[in-house]
């Protein structure tokens, strides 16, 4: 166990599937207290937390809320500080992702996307500051790629996600000293949730990646570990982890 670590506490959105959960297994095992935020994934909540309570216990709570409901946000932090006294960390994970295609989008697209990845990790970052203020701490958000190569059909997505890039490093400014804000910036790491693309579609893209395959979650969590635990003299910075797919053919 990291002493760096132990017994500091993260808040992870949408920290319970996925590369959230990947991520909450990497912090909980250098010795974090995590608060847990999911949405709608409730079985999926309770079995994370119940593997990783029989691990150490009382170490995991989790914070059931639509990121949308700004006043939720400041619940949410309540709720971290009541139940473990401090919050070092934060990392805004959750997002909603699906096409937009030109002609078809809707209001309530750019609300939904804007929303989870824009809207939402700047105020839950305005809530946590006075927190991590005081414990120096950190936070991380999740980026993709796309924020600076568009996806085609993903205008509204790429848009809020090129938002969340310049947010990270606003907040990097304006929170430092006290707390460092860096990004993680995905690649191919895991397919759609739906799985709706084809084979051919998934070997075009593993075809455009210098290391020619896809990533793991591991990875992300890996390198938000890194951020976290290593990165002292870095902020206000994103880290591309996409096997070198950025670098273009």
């Amino acid at each position: 166990m990291t002493k760096a670590l132990q017994d500091k506490v993260a808040l992870i959105t949408g920290g319970v599937k996925r590369v959230g959960a990947a991520i909450a297994r990497q912090l909980h095992a250098e010795g974090m207290k995590l608060a847990l935020h999911y949405r709608h994934s409730e079985q999926e909540a309770h079995d994370i937390q119940a593997e990783l309570n029989k691990q150490r216990p009382d170490s995991v709570i989790l914070l059931q809320a639509d990121l949308g409901q700004v006043a939720k946000l400041n619940s949410m932090v309540h709720q971290v500080i009541e139940s473990f006294g401090q919050l070092d960390v934060l990392v805004n994970n959750a997002s909603s992702f699906y096409p937009t295609p030109v002609g078809k989008i809707e209001e309530r697209d750019w609300d939904e996307l804007m929303g989870s990845n824009l809207k939402a990790p700047l105020f839950l970052s305005q809530a946590a500051a006075p927190y991590l203020i005081k414990s120096e701490g950190c936070i991380v958000n999740l980026a993709d790629i796309h924020a600076d190569r568009p996806l085609k059909k993903h205008a509204v997505y790429c848009c809020a996600k090129a938002g969340l890039v310049m947010l990270t490093k606003s907040l990097g400014r304006d929170l430092g000293p006290h707390v460092r804000v860096n990004a993680v910036a995905p690649g191919a790491i895991l397919w759609p949730e739906n799985d709706t693309m084809d084979e051919v579609t998934k070997q075009r893209i593993i075809s455009q990646i210098a290391l020619k395959r896809h990533g793991n979650r591991e990875d992300i969590a890996k390198t938000v570990l890194f951020l976290i635990r290593d990165a002292g003299y870095i902020t206000g910075q994103v880290i591309p982890v996409d096997g070198g797919r950025s670098l273009g053919q």
